[in-house]
């Protein structure tokens, strides 16, 4: 819970008060390696926070290919914000990459909370704008260079992500294939 009532503290918009009560508000929950924390077709009525482990939203193309699409590490919130705002059933399940422990909150216990905490509105936002531009950034690397470039890069943003995350969804991140993953990291070493 500390590291989700730091987190809470992000860009000093909410008073320690307003912390508090509103980290009391979330629910623990933990899912072993593999679990979801939302079904594909599932409505996004819950943001996650990531106590300890990673989770993965991914999505599943025609051909039944998963495409990990975003990885949610140690300190992160995470939701598929178009199904979150839509209240749309979501093409992207969240999985739990290896054992992990989450906090979650329902959306309509913000909606009910921002009426008694006038900045909690503009905290969401800006939690959501920062996960936005960090999507952003990683698109920058992941849609140009070779697939080797690609890998070093993502060594280089997310060192803890490579020694995790099992290499399939490396590589469905990095849109290569596991074995183009596998002959990078053989050059490397």
């Amino acid at each position: 819970m500390d590291k989700l009532t730091s987190s809470l503290a992000f860009g000093g918009i909410l008073s320690p008060k307003d912390i508090e009560y509103f980290s009391r508000q979330f629910r623990k929950k933990q899912l072993k390696s593999g679990e979801h924390f939302q079904k594909e077709g599932d409505i996004a009525h819950e943001i996650a926070f990531v106590e300890s482990g990673i989770l993965r939203l991914y999505t599943v193309t025609p051909a039944g290919d998963e495409v990990t699409k975003y990885f949610a590490r140690e300190k992160q919130f995470l939701a598929d914000l178009e199904s979150y705002y839509s209240l749309k059933p979501s093409p992207n399940p969240i999985q739990a990459v290896v054992d992990t422990m989450v906090y979650a909150i329902r959306k309509s216990t913000i909606e009910k909370l921002s009426l008694e905490i006038p900045n909690l509105y503009i905290f969401v936002k800006t939690v959501s704008e920062a996960a936005l531009l960090t999507k952003i950034k990683d698109n920058d690397f992941l849609n140009f260079g070779d697939a080797k470039t690609k890998y070093l890069e993502f060594l280089k943003r997310y060192p803890d992500l490579a020694l995790q995350v099992p290499q399939q969804f490396i590589a469905s991140y990095l849109q290569i294939t596991p074995q183009s993953l596998s002959r990078i990291r053989r050059e490397i070493r």
